[in-house]
């Protein structure tokens, strides 16, 4: 067995939670092994401490842990499936993904309000547009404005009184310790997340059987199976963190409960889609769910876009 294990990790606190994370639990299944953590700042990173500049492009926040890995400057890297790429680099693969923290987007105002609550025309921070159009769908008559910042920031930006509220991820606040901080958590029943939000991605070389199977152990089947058909939805319809489409799947039983949505960015149009399926058929439910979004108008909506 190997003595030594390198993760490459953002620097930001919630990248470095997930890293540290990963961390102690190969050291309660590898008591011996010597691991360090390897700290990156990414392109997505240095976009987001630019104020008023917007983020485009796929792997924003991977692309420079990707390289570590390829280069052999880390053995494995720790990611949010959200922001992993749909497809991944050449000579890297998926070997485990998380059980899922709280999959949910949550609404966080100074005053504790919910979003019934909210005065009409206050002003919403968020960077995301499938978050945008799905609050436009439920409030046409908010203001949505760009966010950018890790979390910590954007809680700044909301204490500061930039925004009379923002929208953010369950998971990351309940893993920073902030969830006391949340207003309203949003019912999947009118408010889908990103494909894979609140699971946890490790990536590591293919050829590298050895860590591979080392922390393959980490790998929550449940969760697997979900992220794979959010996933393959996504794939298929060319998605990335920008664009509005949702994805989230549920393990019911022997079968998985499939849900997914393309948007208009403006919330006046939303196609929404139900599927189920065997938990073997995980990546031909996220097919047969993307096309009939794109039979039933999603692929105009995307077009749109690009």
């Amino acid at each position: 067995m190997r003595r030594r294990l390198r993760i490459a990790s953002r620097k930001s606190p919630l990248a470095c939670w997930q890293a540290n994370a990963v961390q102690g639990l190969l050291k309660r299944q590898y008591p011996s092994l010597e691991i360090e953590l390897i700290l990156f700042t990414t392109e997505g990173d240095r976009y987001t401490e630019s104020a008023g500049r917007e983020l485009s492009g796929k792997g924003l926040f991977v692309k420079e842990l990707e390289m570590a890995l390829l280069n052999d400057q880390a053995d494995i890297a720790v990611h949010s499936m959200k922001d992993l790429p749909m497809t991944l680099e050449d000579g890297l693969l998926l070997a485990a993904i998380f059980e899922r923290e709280d999959p949910r987007d949550v609404l966080l105002t100074p005053s504790g309000k919910n979003l019934k609550q909210l005065p009409s025309g206050s002003s919403i921070g968020s960077s995301s547009l499938r978050r945008q159009s799905q609050l436009l769908a439920l409030r046409a008559d908010l203001k949505v404005s760009v966010l950018h910042g890790n979390v910590g920031t954007r809680l700044d930006k909301l204490a500061a009184g930039e925004y009379d509220a923002i929208i953010l991820a369950a998971a990351g606040l309940i893993r920073l310790g902030k969830s006391a901080c949340i207003s309203e958590y949003f019912s999947l029943d009118f408010f889908l997340p990103a494909p894979g939000q609140g699971a946890l991605g490790i990536e590591c070389r293919s050829k590298d059987v050895e860590t591979r199977n080392l922390i393959s152990i980490l790998n929550h089947d449940p969760t697997s199976v979900c992220v794979t058909a959010e996933r393959t939805l996504s794939l298929q319809l060319g998605g990335n963190c920008q664009v509005p489409i949702a994805a989230y799947a549920e393990c019911l039983g022997d079968q998985i409960y499939l849900r997914g949505l393309v948007a208009k960015p403006d919330g006046s149009l939303l196609i929404k889609v139900e599927k189920y399926g065997r938990l073997d058929e995980a990546e031909m439910l996220g097919i047969v769910a993307a096309k009939e979004l794109i039979d039933r108008g999603g692929n105009s909506i995307l077009q749109e876009l690009i």
